[in-house]
């Protein structure tokens, strides 16, 4: 061996070893043949590495992220579900709440299989929360604020990625860290009585007269009026919607109305792939970020960090330039990046660092780009559940992407950078058989939404 090896030892090749205390001779070993360690010295002792003895085991580690992962793809159509039929309010209060308590539970468990269920548990319920509030958000704001409106969630999401490093770097033992982080979240139940219901998801529901208060209550807070004639308009859109209502025949399930709809079922197989570039590229740097050199907290901070620019240069290009030129050149400038970084020397870590983090910058331009034109391919009334179905498959990257740093090892050690690289590649061409939407009304039913594929960005100019 030329160097030493952290889970393997010389085998003992003599039978009387039995010297003086503390004594430890070569000759005792055979410097030829390795075994596995039965113990290990942990140089950090208040992780879960240490609590459930996962030294030397890769695997085992990387499948707690990979295992977590999949709890928000069955959290998703859950999710969508209560959204579209009890309102994105209601679904954001539950998933945030669950996800607070089983987070507390988890600091708890004194088991890794425990540890494992509480994750899976804690995801599956509450995962939900970012994708409730994205939907939430999006539908209260109009064409020209939802860009906007889209960056600024990610950008609070980046700087939660921040407080995060910040806090594992200054509460390092996981359990105290787990209850610092979840604790807060208990008062998300106060969400019920400080923000409105979805105007848009009433108004699909017919609740006219919810609708109307609401929009009372915000020109008030405003300092506006709404006008006689825009009440009188959506008094008129109540009575003609509930008169539609009462002579449309039952429509068939979604499933069935996209299988019919070529337009709508390209959008539903077109979508996932992207998702699942978009997050494999995404969870993965920031996972492999803590391979690079120097101090951890620091370097999930840097990347972290980066993101903010990304998802501002999402705001500077969406409207100006649409979705689509956004959306395929940061994919492709993050596959660029990756498959350059493969071919860097060791000892250039400089220029290393700089495309690791250009990649980052890319897939975070993506990232929110993706949650703003997702939305607007599908209509309100299935919104959610469609989107839902597009996240949770979506969450297949999440899923390996945990795995990419034992795959490194086992594997090749720039595996996971062709990966990324690879999938960015491909969603970024996937991406050519979808329309733009920069504009566009946000479609309220499947022939809206479908129309909106036959319709130019001058046609739509008067909807804006």
């Amino acid at each position: 061996m030329s160097s030493f090896d952290n889970c393997a030892r010389y085998r003992n090749s003599s039978a009387a070893s039995g010297g003086g205390a503390g004594q430890c001779a070569k000759e005792w070993f055979d410097s030829t043949q390795t075994e596995p360690c039965d113990e290990h010295v942990y140089q950090n002792t208040l992780s879960i590495v240490y609590d459930f003895r996962l030294a030397c085991n890769e695997w085992k580690r990387s499948q707690i992220g990979s295992i977590r992962t999949i709890g928000t793809m069955l959290v998703q159509p859950i999710t969508g579900y209560i959204s579209d039929r009890w309102g994105r309010r209601v679904a954001l209060i539950i998933n945030a709440f669950n996800t607070a308590w089983l987070g507390l539970a988890r600091s708890f468990v004194h088991s890794y299989e425990w540890f494992l269920i509480t994750e899976v548990l804690g995801t599956s319920v509450g995962a939900g929360t970012y994708v409730s509030c994205y939907i939430l958000v999006t539908e209260l704001v109009g064409p020209k604020r939802r860009v906007i409106a889209g960056a600024t969630m990610s950008t609070i999401y980046a700087l939660g990625q921040v407080v995060l490093g910040l806090v594992a770097w200054g509460v390092p033992a996981w359990r105290p860290m787990t209850r610092v982080l979840f604790a807060p979240l208990l008062l998300v139940v106060t969400y019920f009585w400080l923000i409105s219901e979805s105007v848009r998801w009433l108004m699909s529901k017919g609740r006219y007269e919810e609708s109307e208060t609401i929009l009372k209550r915000v020109a008030k807070m405003n300092k506006r009026s709404l006008s006689d004639k825009s009440l009188q308009a959506l008094r008129a859109t109540a009575e003609a919607e509930k008169l539609r209502v009462k002579e449309k025949p039952k429509e068939s399930w979604l499933a069935i109305q996209v299988i019919r709809s070529p337009i709508m079922l390209l959008r539903c197989v077109v979508s996932p792939i992207v998702w699942i570039g978009t997050t494999l590229a995404f969870q993965g740097i920031i996972i492999n970020a803590l391979n690079l050199s120097g101090n951890k907290y620091l370097n999930y901070i840097y990347v972290s960090l980066v993101e903010i620019p990304g998802y501002w240069t999402a705001i500077l290009l969406l409207d100006r330039i649409g979705r689509k030129p956004v959306l395929i050149g940061g994919f492709w400038l993050c596959a660029g990046c990756q498959f350059a970084f493969v071919f860097i020397p060791s000892g250039y870590n400089g220029l290393s660092l700089t495309l690791y983090l250009v990649s980052k910058y890319a897939i975070s331009t993506v990232i929110t780009s993706v949650y703003v034109y997702t939305t607007e391919l599908y209509p309100t009334k299935y919104r959610h559940s469609l989107f839902a179905f597009t996240s949770m498959l979506g969450r297949i990257g999440a899923i390996v992407s945990p795995l990419t740093p034992a795959l490194a090892l086992t594997v090749w050690e720039h595996f996971p950078s062709v990966l990324f690289g690879s999938f960015a590649l491909l969603s970024g061409l996937l991406l050519l058989l979808t329309p733009e939407t920069l504009g566009i009304k946000l479609p309220d039913t499947m022939e809206e939404a479908e129309q909106s594929s036959l319709r130019t960005k001058n046609d739509l100019s008067d909807l804006c």
